[in-house]
């Protein structure tokens, strides 16, 4: 039972840091309708900016411009890029998106070489005891500033213009455009927005139990991706479920190896795949995707 609850609270640390990424992917489909394929890139952005500027200007500061400078990359894209391509057909933007992550990461890659780079958080490899289960401090605080990034946003979406226009947006951009919103300036926060949060889950991705910011970092938005997809790729609330339920599952498949050897000493690594496909052949849209309806 304790190695049971442990691996359960380890999972939902690990979901918790999947569901930033995945609301990334979220908000900038119901901004712009573009799946993106950057956020491991500046996931990797992130946590590479915070780690060589930490023992120059310190941790807190470091942090600070890793996550103003994933930000400004975000927007930058959208910019340049984005907005100039808007009506593009939706298949040439995603590949456009896979194209400047590559770029990024070969990039950082090269800066980076063979050495793991230490983000330096204060707590560092610290341990606290929740009911009896251990947990890294690390892991500790990312659910918890999750926890108030995303209730942030969903009363940002709920209450504030930029929600409410998002969300017009989203339900039907040409009725929105007609009515005055600035659907430039919609996609263009989105993109900030998601910037914010990848900075913000490599920060913690990188912590202990991880060893430091490596180019293998960048996959952990291939992850966070199933979550996102899993949830349903227009659902906010869907992101969080799907990044939950993609680390414990994950969590579980790590834990138990010995006991499902049968299906492969890897097999930890393709479970976001698996359940992924496993929802979708049951619901396609998502757990909480909108479903398409096609009258005849």
């Amino acid at each position: 039972m304790n190695q049971f609850l442990s691996l359960l609270l380890n999972g939902l640390s690990l979901g918790a840091i999947y569901a930033l990424i995945a609301l990334g992917f979220v908000i900038i489909f119901k901004a712009s309708e573009v799946v993106t394929f950057m956020q491991g890139s500046l996931l990797l952005l992130g946590a590479y900016l915070i780690a060589r500027l930490s023992e120059p200007i310190g941790f807190w500061a470091a942090a600070a411009v890793g996550i103003v400078g994933t930000a400004a990359a975000a927007v930058l894209v959208e910019r340049l890029l984005i907005s100039r391509l808007r009506g593009a057909p939706v298949i040439s933007l995603a590949i456009l998106t896979i194209g400047v992550d590559l770029i990024i990461l070969t990039e950082i890659t090269r800066r980076i070489g063979s050495d793991i780079l230490n983000v330096g958080q204060p707590w560092g490899g610290d341990a606290v005891d929740i009911g009896g289960v251990g947990i890294t401090t690390n892991r500790a605080l990312a659910i918890i500033v999750a926890g108030v990034l995303i209730g942030a946003f969903f009363i940002a979406f709920k209450f504030s213009s930029w929600g409410v226009a998002m969300r017009a947006a989203a339900e039907d951009g040409e009725a929105a455009a007609l009515m005055g919103i600035r659907l430039g300036w919609v996609s263009m926060v989105a993109w900030l927005v998601a910037g914010v949060l990848a900075a913000v889950a490599g920060l913690f991705a990188t912590g202990s139990p991880t060893p430091g910011v490596t180019p293998a970092i960048w996959a952990v938005a291939l992850a966070a991706l199933p979550a996102a997809i899993l949830g349903g790729l227009d659902s906010t609330g869907g992101a969080l479920v799907g990044g939950l339920i993609i680390g414990v599952a994950t969590a579980m498949a790590a834990g138990y190896q010995d006991q499902i050897a049968f299906l492969g000493r890897g097999f930890g690594e393709v479970v976001p795949y698996v359940v992924m496909v496993a929802v979708l052949l049951v619901r396609p849209s998502g757990l909480f995707g909108t479903r398409d309806v096609t009258r005849v």
